[in-house]
């Protein structure tokens, strides 16, 4: 039915559109929310004529937004001299010796760690593997190998990835297979994850390489 076809090619031209100003209005929210507390608990300690300015920024929309991007901004340059790493190692010291808060501060900053940092190839190489069984194939993302015990009991030619589920990229599967068993592709990152999350319907521009015989 042409009425039919026509809403659902409709739907997904404006689908995306739409699904990502939503995420980026509920950022702008959460983060305006997030400085509009602050600045309550601002205006509960400043000075009676300091509170018209405090009322202006928080009438003042997208303020969060700015204000989370240049602390972030500075930040980054600040500790990547010697003065800022050394308040980096301090501040790192403290909450390390906070019962509780440490294990889950400790976790977090172990996995943000090896997923950003530009120096590990965590998530910087699509793979092809097999997977939930021997003949049925999916993308991973190569993480990294595996180190400590674990290596110990499988040895060195195995490979740490991680296998998304669609369309929700962000759960998944962690597996350590045999580096014979994984095909390494030549797509970007970007573009094996647009693969994920449209379910294969929207194909890399990457050129296929001839499958070995």
């Amino acid at each position: 039915m042409p009425i039919k076809k026509y809403l659902l090619t409709g739907l997904l031209v404006w689908l995306p559109l739409a699904i990502t100003l939503w995420v980026l209005l509920w950022l702008v929210g959460l983060l305006d929310g997030i400085l509009g507390g602050f600045l309550t608990g601002v205006s509960a300690l400043a000075p009676q004529s300091s509170l018209r300015f405090v009322t202006q920024l928080r009438g003042i929309p997208g303020l969060g937004v700015v204000l989370v991007f240049l602390a972030l901004l500075v930040t980054g340059a600040l500790v990547t001299n010697v003065a800022g790493r050394w308040w980096l190692a301090q501040w790192d010291r403290l909450f390390t010796h906070i019962p509780v808060f440490k294990s889950i501060y400790n976790s977090v900053k172990k996995v943000s760690d090896t997923l950003f940092s530009s120096n590990g190839n965590a998530f910087r190489t699509a793979l092809l593997v097999q997977y939930p069984r021997a003949g049925v194939w999916t993308i991973a993302f190569q993480t990294g190998s595996p180190s400590g015990e674990v290596a110990g009991h499988l040895g060195p030619d195995f490979v740490s990835v991680y296998v998304p589920t669609t369309p929700n990229p962000t759960s998944g599967f962690f597996l350590m297979l045999p580096r014979s068993e994984v095909i390494e592709l030549s797509m970007s990152v970007d573009e094996a994850l647009t693969y994920v999350i449209s379910m294969g319907s929207v194909a890399p521009n990457s050129s296929v390489a001839p499958a070995p015989n």
